[in-house]
């Protein structure tokens, strides 16, 4: 009982985590609140993977809400027998905590990435990408910043932005994780608990 409350509230946190990958990468697409930069295609390439809008975002809803439905008490019986019917929500229920790593690895990846990179800016020589080249070393030191001329502060935007959904990303990531190992004892033990029943009746 204890732990199916536990894997319930972690699906409910994935749903917030989802909803809050979306409002930041939303946010991405409007440097300080600006609508012109997204309809003329000045934002950095990684923003159109949409990594936190549909992978950690909306596709990681679907995971948790299946992971909820699978978690609840009236689920559909799929065997005659009670533990079989158990044992497969419990499988079905790791597939689909495993998709959530895929997903949340994805959004992971394609916002660190973004994060390297820097952002989509006008600088002295037109539009660039003025850091792409510095390794992500643009990081660290604040006084390269100043090359970028247009969108104002959008090297601060991007940082920030691309760090929470790192954050979030990798939180999902260790949740769906964790969800995975608790699934897989249970199933491991379960049947090791059958191994020595059969044993025992010998």
């Amino acid at each position: 009982m204890g732990s199916r409350k536990c894997r319930s509230c972690l699906s409910s946190l994935l749903i917030l985590l989802a909803l809050w990958s979306v409002t930041v990468n939303i946010l991405l697409y409007f440097p300080n609140g600006q609508i012109s930069y997204a309809s003329s295609n000045k934002l950095t390439n990684y923003v159109w993977y949409f990594e936190g809008i549909c992978f950690s975002g909306v596709m990681m809803l679907i995971v948790a809400a299946v992971l909820l439905v699978l978690e609840s008490d009236n689920n559909y019986k799929c065997c005659r027998s009670e533990n079989c019917s158990k044992k497969y929500m419990t499988l079905l229920s790791m597939i689909f905590s495993a998709l959530g790593i895929a997903f949340s690895g994805y959004s992971l990846v394609m916002s660190t990435l973004g994060l390297v990179q820097g952002p989509y800016c006008q600088t002295l020589n037109g539009w660039e990408y003025a850091f792409e080249g510095t390794a992500g070393r643009f990081l660290t030191d604040s006084s390269l910043w100043v090359q970028c001329l247009e969108p104002a502060h959008v090297v601060e935007w991007n940082i920030i932005l691309f760090s929470i959904l790192i954050t979030l990303s990798g939180l999902q990531v260790i949740i769906c994780l964790i969800r995975v190992v608790i699934q897989l004892s249970i199933i491991l033990c379960g049947t090791y608990s059958i191994i020595i029943q059969v044993i025992d009746s010998h």
